[in-house]
């Protein structure tokens, strides 16, 4: 029987009516690892990345993996042995970067809130640069380089004021942004760096939001970018490199997305017109590198049929999944084997079991299930894993990592124990105290 293979998720396909990831059937690895269990494909993760690369092809460029899309220590790993560098957001994802064996030549540290001891921590292991999102932190970057003796190399995030069209929670280019150095801010924020003996200019950064799925909000930023350049060089300040930031979308439900080798032959050449062609680039893709990777397993727990709405409640929740409920986002959901076709299809509310109104992970979702099947939720590989938490004590999912027809256990299911492990009681806390 010829596969049939799920648009818009390469390495995922129904094989004789069974659900596969690469050479590996997932009803094989939800029976092994139990439920709720995220799957990753390395080919997948691979390909999305080589699409960049060879769009790039040719160039002074460096792919930096944002990892707050996704930063379980195995993935970091994958791209890291593929060349990458990463974008960090917070000491402990520069941690993570360490204990995968990434390059610390390669890491740029971004995010508005940076700490004084995450910027010694940064500045002691040698990242290559500081992506300043407001004109304080690059006074108090200065104060702590100093203090160590060091110079901190510096980029400023600009927000070019560019509409992203994507969600509010996921756009960070507007004016209304917490992100970046406004606009019209830009050359007076340059110009102060250069006066700050514990900095080092090296280049200028952009990112405008995430899910982005048009280009022209790209080609907006990039020749409203390019102008500052020319501003901020022509008082005197060269920039070694450019910061593209990220951002591209992925298919979650029929969305079509530039690919990414098009997307920067498009980039590229506004470039070349315009003189920058053969400076350094940089770009930091999450979200397109593993989005489309990784699946949530899942098994039905019961099924509650009503009047107004059918529920499907199922062991996967919103401390699972949190995209649904925080950005009420779009995730197909689809059976892990259509051999039974005696079970009616009927429209249910896909539900998870904590006790939160805004539990849920599908809405009105046409299926044929009965208690006891097993589900994917598909596109689950960025922003699912990275932000799942502890809500209900609920251990964490485990993790897996499929590779032709190898699989591989990444993370361990979390217990309850694990959950309050950290945690004392008065009488404990005082026992230690004394001791």
């Amino acid at each position: 029987m010829t596969p049939i293979h799920l648009p818009g998720q390469p390495q995922l396909a129904y094989r004789h009516h069974e659900l596969w990831l690469e050479q590996v059937r997932l009803a094989d690895l939800a029976q092994t690892h139990g439920t709720p269990l995220f799957v990753y494909s390395k080919t997948a993760m691979l390909a999305a990345l080589a699409a960049y690369q060879s769009g790039f092809q040719g160039r002074k460029a460096l792919v930096c993996y944002a990892m707050k899309a996704n930063s379980s220590l195995a993935v970091l790993q994958v791209f890291a042995q593929a060349g990458c560098g990463f974008d960090i957001v917070s000491g402990g994802e520069l941690e993570r970067v360490l204990a995968a064996g990434g390059d610390i030549k390669k890491v740029i540290f971004s995010g508005v809130g940076k700490t004084r001891m995450e910027m010694r921590q940064a500045l002691e292991a040698g990242i290559a640069c500081f992506n300043v999102e407001s004109e304080a932190e690059l006074e108090v970057l200065n104060e702590v380089a100093l203090s160590l003796g060091k110079q901190a190399p510096v980029s400023i995030r600009v927000n070019p004021n560019v509409d992203p069209q994507t969600h509010p929670y996921i756009s960070t280019g507007l004016k209304g942004s917490k992100f970046g150095v406004a606009h019209e801010r830009t050359v007076a924020t340059y110009q102060r760096a250069a006066k700050l003996k514990g900095l080092r200019v090296v280049g200028i950064d952009c990112h405008i939001g995430s899910q982005i799925t048009q280009e022209l909000p790209y080609l907006d930023a990039v020749d409203r970018m390019l102008d500052l350049v020319q501003e901020i060089e022509a008082a005197g300040i060269a920039l070694q490199h450019l910061d593209f930031g990220g951002g591209l979308g992925i298919d979650y439900n029929g969305e079509q997305p530039p690919a990414a080798d098009a997307l920067w032959k498009h980039l590229l050449a506004k470039l070349d017109a315009r003189g920058f062609g053969e400076r350094q680039l940089m770009i930091e893709p999450g979200r397109s590198l593993v989005g489309n990777a990784g699946v949530c397993l899942t098994q039905v727990l019961y099924l509650k049929p009503g009047e107004v709405k059918n529920f499907c409640i199922i062991d996967a929740a919103m401390n699972d999944l949190p995209r649904p409920a925080m950005y009420q986002a779009f995730h197909k959901i689809v059976p892990l084997s259509l051999a039974d076709q005696a079970v009616p299809s009927l429209p249910w509310e896909v539900v998870g079991p904590v006790c939160e109104s805004g539990d849920w992970i599908g809405h009105d979702r046409e299926l044929a299930v009965a208690q006891g099947d097993l589900l994917a939720v598909l596109s689950a590989g960025a922003y699912c894993m990275s932000m799942a938490s502890n809500y209900n004590t609920r251990g964490r999912a485990a993790e897996v990592l499929v590779d032709h027809a190898a699989s591989f256990v990444i993370r361990q299911r979390e217990s309850a124990q694990h959950c309050f492990a950290l945690e004392l009681l008065p009488d404990q806390a005082q026992a230690d105290s004394t001791c």
